[in-house]
């Protein structure tokens, strides 16, 4: 916000709201008021909020300090969080990593621009947490201490990167336009194309490719070499897959991101739960909150690995943004589950 009028008017427009409906979320009131989450979070900032230096490296360096809690990445149509401790920290400034069992995110720090911290008084607790955001004032990631965190190591984290400018409200930049696609290329790339799609080694490299040809990624999969056939569903699939992996106890890994993190659960899902258009599970560890009406496409890929095919659902949202993506549990040296598989084939 620019000026103190104006934040008051958003304080009181927000007062307003919360109080016509207590259980109201921050970004679903963001997005009723036409602001940023951040717009409304800053607004707390000398109260409930602490306002950060946003020294990423450091900070995330310090994050295993805080010992067992739950990290939260989410785009506009599915949540993912899941529990456990930030060990494993390797840093790149284009893609930094945490990778063990419980947390396994992938951060893309380019877009990273503000960190705070927020402390809320519950009923019989305080609710802790880090929060990550863009220059636009969108949530990235965030931190959520559980009952089994170290507190004293929240607050010496939150105290050591505090920063001098405690004042109320954030100036926050518009949030670009949705991407539109771009012409295909000539039919001689497009072959190209295809024919290093035969030849892909690993999976991690499929973006690298689609970059190089200037697809994007609904288009790479609607221009996929025959023999891959990727393969357009109905859009009831990614239910179907989470109930059909519940059912057979089917290990799988579960993709959600957004433009500065992707967070990965890997392990059984058990507690498959249906809550108006979203469908959730509900498991100790892991919980994931998927909104069905906003999915616009599902596809089934498959692609080549020096370990075998490599099989996907990917699902689309209207703007063609990739909202969550399924895997069979895997390594690399290991080929793809059979269950996995067998559950794709069912689809």
């Amino acid at each position: 916000m620019n000026n103190v009028e104006s934040k008051m008017s958003l304080k009181e427009k927000w007062d307003e709201l919360v109080a016509q409906n207590p259980k109201t979320r921050i970004r679903a009131a963001a997005n009723q008021l036409g602001v940023s989450e951040l717009d409304l979070l800053s607004l707390k900032v000398g109260d409930t909020v602490t306002r950060l230096n946003p020294d990423f490296k450091a900070f995330l360096e310090e994050t295993e300090k805080l010992g067992y809690v739950m990290a939260l990445t989410r785009n506009e149509s599915v949540v993912h969080e899941r529990k456990g401790v930030y060990a494993n920290f390797s840093y790149n400034p284009h893609a930094s990593l945490f990778v063990n069992e419980d947390i396994d995110l992938r951060l893309f720090m380019g877009p990273w621009k503000y960190i705070y911290a927020e402390e809320v008084e519950a009923k019989d607790s305080v609710k802790r947490s880090f929060q990550i955001f863009d220059k636009s004032g969108d949530a990235i990631h965030k931190i959520y201490l559980t009952p089994k965190s170290d507190v004293d190591a929240f607050n010496l984290i939150k105290n050591r990167f505090k920063a001098d400018d405690q004042s109320q409200g954030e100036i926050v930049e518009a949030r670009p336009e949705p991407k539109e696609r771009g012409e295909l290329p000539s039919t001689e790339e497009i072959e190209n194309f295809k024919e290093e799609w035969r030849n892909l080694k690993d999976t991690h490299d499929f973006f690298g490719m689609i970059n190089k040809y200037k697809l994007s990624r609904v288009q790479a999969l609607e221009n996929a070499p025959d023999e891959y056939h990727a393969k357009k569903v109905e859009n009831e699939a990614l239910r179907k897959a989470l109930e059909l992996a519940s059912e057979a106890e089917t290990p799988i890994m579960v993709f959600v991101g957004n433009k500065g993190s992707i967070q990965i659960h890997t392990g059984e899902v058990k507690n498959i739960v249906e809550f108006g258009t979203w469908i959730n599970v509900m498991d100790p560890a892991f919980n994931l909150h998927a909104n069905m009406e906003d999915i616009d496409q599902t596809w089934i890929v498959r692609k080549p690995t020096e370990d075998g095919i490599v099989t996907s659902i990917e699902v689309f949202d209207k703007d063609e943004n990739l909202i969550v993506t399924l895997f069979g549990k895997r390594k690399p040296g290991i080929p793809e589950l059979k269950e996995w598989q067998e559950l794709v084939e069912k689809i």
